[in-house]
């Protein structure tokens, strides 16, 4: 082992504080969510321009606070939920503790959805013509949140013998996957392709059809990144699963449906496939 140690590449040892001013700090994980956030409304605005579903641009420049609302509520609380409630059983205030870390995207996407349906109602929009946009805005997010997972040396992967297997310093002397790259690759470039190529062809015209694109998309991209990726506890398999892809599953299924009531239902009233 110690041999295969030292021929595996060393991980760049980053700085987790992206930018230090006196006491201020900004880590990179935060900087990661805002810039997601920003590069995902400026798409979400040019893609009102694509959708029929009569959605102004300023539209998505008041629901971005609503979103941002959603993901670190619904993030933090999912995290604490899905993957370690017996910890903030014991330690609740440290629930509140954001800036510690600990997202968990699943959490994350049912408070978008949730702010989504709240600002819907508010402002008397289609839901799905709201998250049909922001599914194809959301991989910009999650590559962000990605490269930042590998930036601080987290969430590794599985030991490995592979030429391009790391050595991460919290986790060992061991040889391992950086995951955290093939999960960015699957999850954010691979995806966001999927998806563009989708609305491309017509997809935004069919409500319910890239939400659904995207729920399939990101629930077998998750589920081939955590065949290489390390237990992000100590539960293990569950089913022959794990956490992330039994969260997974829900989300397969949902994304089926969605996908297969779009077709039936054909394209939207007034929009040119009609």
């Amino acid at each position: 082992m110690i041999e295969t140690a030292q021929a595996a590449l060393t991980f760049p040892q980053f700085d987790p504080v992206a930018i230090a001013i006196g006491p201020l700090q900004v880590r990179w994980y935060a900087l990661s969510y805002i810039l997601g956030l920003l590069l995902a409304w400026r798409y979400c605005r040019w893609l009102t321009t694509r959708s029929p579903a009569a959605i102004a641009r300023e539209a998505f420049d008041d629901f971005l606070f609503w979103a941002i609302i959603g993901v670190v509520i619904g993030g933090r609380l999912g995290y604490v939920l899905f993957y370690a409630p017996h910890y903030f059983a014991e330690h609740p205030l440290e629930a509140l503790m954001v800036w510690k870390g600990g997202m968990a995207f699943h959490g994350g996407l049912l408070g978008v959805a949730a702010a989504a349906f709240l600002f819907c109602r508010n402002r008397r929009l289609p839901f799905f013509g709201i998250m049909d946009i922001v599914a194809c805005a959301a991989p910009i997010g999650l590559f962000l949140g990605r490269i930042a997972n590998f930036i601080n040396g987290e969430l590794w992967g599985r030991t490995s013998d592979l030429p391009w297997a790391m050595v991460f310093p919290a986790a060992g002397p061991e040889p391992r996957h950086p995951s955290q790259l093939y999960q960015a690759g699957l999850e954010g470039l691979l995806l966001f392709l999927v998806l563009f190529l989708a609305m491309r062809q017509g997809g935004l015209q069919r409500y319910g059809l890239l939400s659904g694109v995207f729920l399939i998309g990101y629930a077998v991209a998750r589920s081939l990144g955590e065949v290489f990726r390390q237990f992000d506890t100590d539960v293990g398999l569950i089913l022959g699963l794990t956490q992330g892809q039994l969260y997974s599953v829900p989300m397969l299924l949902l994304g089926i449906y969605l996908v297969a009531t779009a077709q039936r239902a054909g394209p939207r009233a007034g929009s040119k496939d009609a």
